[in-house]
């Protein structure tokens, strides 16, 4: 490697001399009435440059990179083109001043250079004494990569020079506030991660890996690519990035750890080419490569021994453009005999040595970025023609020509070019432009498979019959865990989405995987869902209607009992002054018929769709009435007890009830005291309509929910007064025979209390529609326990016994009774 003091190179007027150059100076100088610059990484720094003095780089001691070398000509021949077109710029000639670029901080002298004005750089000069003077060059083509880009960019910004990329692909050059005079013919790095995004799409992967070379261009291509599948379901499985220095197996080790078969590589060729070697040395197979449009066309990668066992290679490539008359111009210039003058001098980094390459080697080196290259050249000469005027084949050579002229009219590009209209947009980047995603077939060359175009609209597509799979027919797979079968949700398994467990979805609740594959939806309470479900179903609504034989059935018995209650009212009434009337409560037999009529009210609003009204109505009236009966009873068992056995002990304590009406007491309390309760309890929760969806997974059942917790108060009113009467007729249970009340309304009372056992036990085990006709039964039968077989044997004595119904043969009975307990 050959370097040189940088005193030399710095001062332009100091000029390189060499004993010897191969090429002609003509490959990197040409004469013209205005200058353009050119850098381009015709040799490649393979590796890390140390030095311990201050020193430049001779590139021609480096790698040649022919692909570079290519673009180069390219440069040349489309600057010859505009110097023989009659209608671009006639009688104008352009020159350029071309340096090999292959450093990204030791070509400063070159850069100097196509700074200089008049061969001086004067950077401390009055603004208008620096505006009269011609700056060297009017624009630049150049540079590669994003690292050469962002290393000498900030010296062309400064004076507004325009600087035309055909590499750099950093998103950071988009920023108009950084770079204001800087274009590029290449897409912005946002562009091919698009495109690599949609192919991984279209092929349904999931689980990749991203490397990267270690620069500027590389970690922005990796930035963009996570932040793009952000909202994606593909999952960045390893990334690394790619230098001089990286271990290669560990890599492919790690990768094959985490099973994952699809790697993209984002790296120019010279960092590509070692480790896709490396891949076939290092027999890595069944993967499939996705190149950037660095390397994608790459020549000798796809014809090395052993390719095709690394698996398949897609790529991204700028659209292959033929260029009209570039062959003839390799042949024609590779086949002059140039005549050097001895005396002839050459700048730093001028030189190739490059002189044993044939015209096919040229042609046939990797064509990437040639169409870029000749539309910069051209986007420059296109803007040049405004500024001067040209027309009707003259220019007007009295204008002075100064790089912010050009800028500006580089900014209004407007032109057809090779069927491709040429326009920048407001950052600079191209709109124009198609990307090709090529395949590396077996022959070895990289096949178009399909396209994605940028303007005016998007249009991507890909021919999958034209690719041949390592697979030997169907697209691979990569995935982190498999496709959830129909009806199971995902759950996350780590820190990537792509590696899941398989849930079902449980019933009442299913999984819609275009709005949230993780999770299971809830059905809406009028639905319902098997398990592993993809949507719901309506729910059956059902209720008691008023026409259900049943409820028929039963409304028919509650009007029977309300009749029953009459029938036996009047009779009762007609009989009033008989011992059997008297004995059974006197008045207070009028106000528990009375009450069980009220009572078989409720039944009627067990049937229908329940509403608020009916809600109320279904408990109400027999909480309320029922309370009042009970407490009657109450009343009359102890009344029993209180005649044939507290009178004769305590004398006292029965006047005092006899006097005060003890009896009408206890029931007016219990009715105001319920009342009450009532009032409170449907105050702080009333009844109301509910819909029953536990128990059935596809019905609603439609019932009216009560709350125990508020109307607890008049539910422990019911049940004291129930046991209290119970415990009353049960000290009566040996009373006379013939004469024994109290055993009745303890029959009575075992009736209510198995009805309502019965009906709960039920409610436990079934909640179906028919559970309203059955509480409406239990209440029918409460009320039919009392009035069949405490009233009912009365009305048969009264009708059918009328000897029983004396006051002799109750003053018998008391009297063998009394006898009894005395002895």
């Amino acid at each position: 490697m050959k370097h040189f003091p940088p005193s030399l190179c710095l001062l332009v007027s100091i000029l390189c001399g060499f004993t010897q150059c191969s090429v002609p100076a003509s490959e990197f100088q040409l004469e013209g009435d205005y200058l353009i610059g050119g850098l381009f990484d015709v040799h490649h720094v393979s590796a890390p440059v140390h030095h311990d003095r201050p020193e430049t780089i001779d590139c021609s001691s480096e790698n040649l990179t022919e692909s570079s070398y290519r673009r180069l000509q390219l440069m040349r021949f489309s600057v010859e083109e505009i110097n023989n077109s009659t209608t671009l710029l006639p009688n104008v000639s352009l020159g350029y001043e071309i340096f090999d670029h292959c450093s990204d901080i030791k070509n400063f002298p070159g850069i100097l250079n196509l700074l200089s004005i008049n061969g001086l750089i004067q950077p401390w000069g009055e603004p208008q004494k620096k505006l009269s003077s011609m700056s060297k060059v009017i624009a630049v083509v150049g540079t590669y990569t994003s690292t050469e880009t962002l290393t000498v960019a900030p010296l062309f910004m400064m004076n507004l020079i325009p600087m035309v990329s055909y590499g750099a692909a950093s998103t950071i050059f988009s920023r108009k506030q950084n770079f204001p005079s800087f274009f590029r013919t290449v897409h912005p790095n946002k562009d091919v991660i698009e495109v690599i995004v949609n192919i991984i799409l279209h092929f349904n992967w999931r689980w990749v890996a991203f490397l990267n070379v270690d620069d500027d261009y590389g970690n922005d291509g990796r930035e963009l690519f996570i932040k793009k599948i952000k909202d994606t379901e593909i999952c960045l499985a390893y990334t690394k990035g790619l230098n001089h220095y990286t271990d290669h197996s560990q890599i492919f080790k790690q990768i094959n750890a985490q099973k994952v078969h699809v790697i993209i590589v984002f790296a120019p060729e010279w960092t590509a080419e070692p480790l896709i070697e490396s891949a076939i040395q290092l027999n890595v197979t069944n993967k499939v490569w996705i190149a950037g449009d660095a390397w994608s066309l790459n020549k000798k990668l796809p014809k090395e021994k052993g390719i095709r066992n690394i698996g398949t290679v897609l790529g991204v490539s700028e659209q292959a453009v033929t260029i009209p008359g570039f062959s003839d111009f390799i042949y024609s210039s590779k086949s002059q005999t140039h005549c050097e003058n001895e005396g002839q001098q050459k700048f730093c980094n001028q030189v190739c040595n490059c002189s044993y390459l044939d015209p096919e080697d040229i042609i046939a080196a990797d064509p990437s970025f040639s169409f870029p290259v000749y539309s910069a050249v051209y986007a420059i000469a296109y803007a040049l023609h405004s500024v001067l005027q040209c027309g009707a084949g003259t220019c007007n050579d009295n204008i002075t020509v100064y790089p912010h002229m050009v800028l500006a009219e580089l900014r209004k590009s407007n032109f057809t070019l090779l069927n491709q209209r040429i326009q920048f947009d407001e950052n600079g980047d191209p709109r124009f432009g198609i990307y090709s995603i090529v395949f590396w077939n077996h022959s070895g060359d990289a096949q178009e498979i399909g396209f994605y175009k940028f303007h005016p609209a998007v249009h991507f597509f890909i021919n999958n019959t034209n690719i041949q799979w390592y697979t030997k027919g169907e697209v691979p797979t990569s995935l982190c865990s498999p496709k959830c079968h129909v009806g199971h949700a995902k759950k996350q398994d780590g820190i990537h989405k792509c590696c899941f467990n398989c849930e079902i979805c449980p019933n009442g609740t299913y999984i819609n995987i275009t709005e949230d594959p993780y999770k299971c939806i809830k059905c809406k309470e009028t639905e319902w869902s098997e398990e592993g479900s993809t949507s719901c179903n309506l729910r059956v609504v059902e209720y008691t209607p008023f026409t259900d034989s049943g409820a028929i059935l039963i409304m028919v018995g509650a009007w029977a009992l309300v009749g029953l209650t009459l029938a036996m009212s009047i009779l009762f009434t007609i009989n009033y002054n008989t011992p059997i009337v008297r004995s059974a409560g006197g008045p207070m037999c009028f106000l528990i018929l009375g009450c069980l009529s009220l009572c078989s009210l409720s039944v009627f609003f067990y049937f229908d769709k329940p509403t608020l009204s009916f809600c109320i109505l279904r408990f109400l009236p027999f909480i309320l009435f029922y309370t009042v009966c009970l407490a009657c009873f109450v009343v009359r068992s102890f009344q029993i007890v209180c005649i044939f056995k507290i009178a004769a002990k305590f004398p006292m304590l029965h006047s005092w009830w006899m006097k005060y009406n003890g009896q009408w007491l206890v029931i007016t309390g219990a009715f105001f005291t319920q009342a009450l309760l009532l009032l409170i309890g449907y105050s702080c929760g009333p009844p109301k309509p509910y819909n029953e969806t536990l128990w059935y997974k596809d019905k609603i059942i439609l019932s009216c929910d009560i709350s125990l917790k508020a109307n607890s108060g008049s539910m422990i009113l019911l049940l004291s007064l129930c046991s209290l009467c119970f415990i009353f007729s049960y000290m009566g249970k040996d009373l006379p025979k013939n004469y024994n009340e109290a055993k009745a309304i303890t029959f009575c009372l075992l009736i209510l209390i198995l009805t309502w056992i019965i009906f709960s036990t039920v409610c436990v085990l079934y909640r179906g529609k028919s559970i309203q006709s059955l509480n409406a039964l239990a209440v029918l039968c409460s009320l039919y326990s009392f009035l069949l077989w405490y009233f009912l044997p009365k009305c048969y004595i009264i009708i059918f016994q009328p000897h029983k119904n004396t006051q002799q043969y109750f003053q018998g009975l008391i009297q063998n009774y009394t006898k009894t307990i005395s002895q």
